[in-house]
């Protein structure tokens, strides 16, 4: 069972993705935007994954993946960006700055649960 951290504003998403990752034996911590992930991220160190929206208040995914990679101690740290507002250019640019995986929302269970555990296994 991994600690998973997901960072999402949308109450539905939240609930979707919560879902989703419990349902496959992992625990959650939801983060309603990127300010609050990063700071959940800096005072609970034992987090496995992390799963962030692309578009939040306070901190947008962006900011969130460049914050993340900034910190020497979180540079292994799987972070998936999903959203369904995205451009392929945006996707890029996450990438470069560190995200590991996107993943189009709305959440496709089976597709998700298989970028999910890939990360968690460590298979790259």
């Amino acid at each position: 069972m991994a600690k998973i951290l997901i960072a999402e504003d949308d109450t539905v998403s939240q609930k979707l993705a919560k879902r989703i990752v419990e349902k496959a034996g992992h625990s959650v911590f939801i983060s309603p935007n990127g300010k609050h992930a990063f700071e959940t991220l800096k005072s609970n160190t034992d987090f496995e994954l992390l799963i962030t929206d692309f578009v939040m208040p306070k901190m947008d995914g962006r900011e969130l993946v460049i914050a993340i990679r900034n910190e020497l101690k979180y540079k292994k740290l799987p972070i998936i960006i999903m959203s369904a507002y995205i451009t392929v250019k945006e996707i890029s640019d996450l990438l470069e700055k560190g995200a590991t995986a996107f993943q189009a929302k709305p959440l496709n269970e089976k597709a998700f649960l298989e970028i999910m555990n890939r990360y968690l296994n460590g298979l790259k």
